[in-house]
């Protein structure tokens, strides 16, 4: 079932494990991987993901509000990165235009997380 809880803890995880990935080299996710990141940028990814988990499994009931919270939060790196010249957002986290694309586009299906979580109904079954 698609819950707030579950979705924290999918975003979560991911988001934990692409922040130890970038502090090993490979292709992908590193300073000279497609998504460029330095070390800062690979600490924001693992709180991110401790952000996300703790608000799945720490929050009961509020799991909801953690994804929005986090959500919104992700919005507005999303546009900071876009308005941003270079490849420092605020002087401290590296960033490429990949990584503009996919923090929109994290936020974006967050949002549709947070959306969808949110209209699921609890099925009554009828004696």
């Amino acid at each position: 079932m698609l819950t707030s809880k579950n979705i924290c803890l999918a975003f979560g995880s991911v988001f934990v494990l692409v922040g130890f990935l970038g502090l090993v080299p490979n292709p992908i996710v590193s300073a000279e991987g497609f998504f460029e990141t330095n070390a800062l940028h690979n600490l924001v990814h693992v709180l991110t993901g401790s952000a996300f988990l703790f608000g799945g499994l720490a929050m009961e009931g509020r799991e909801g509000s953690a994804l929005k919270v986090i959500t919104a939060v992700y919005f507005g790196v999303a546009l900071l990165g876009f308005v941003t010249n270079g490849d420092m957002l605020l002087g401290l986290v590296h960033i490429n235009e990949a990584d503009r694309w996919l923090h929109l586009g994290l936020a974006i299906a967050m949002l549709a997380g947070a959306v969808m979580s949110s209209q699921q109904r609890p099925v009554t079954q009828w004696a």
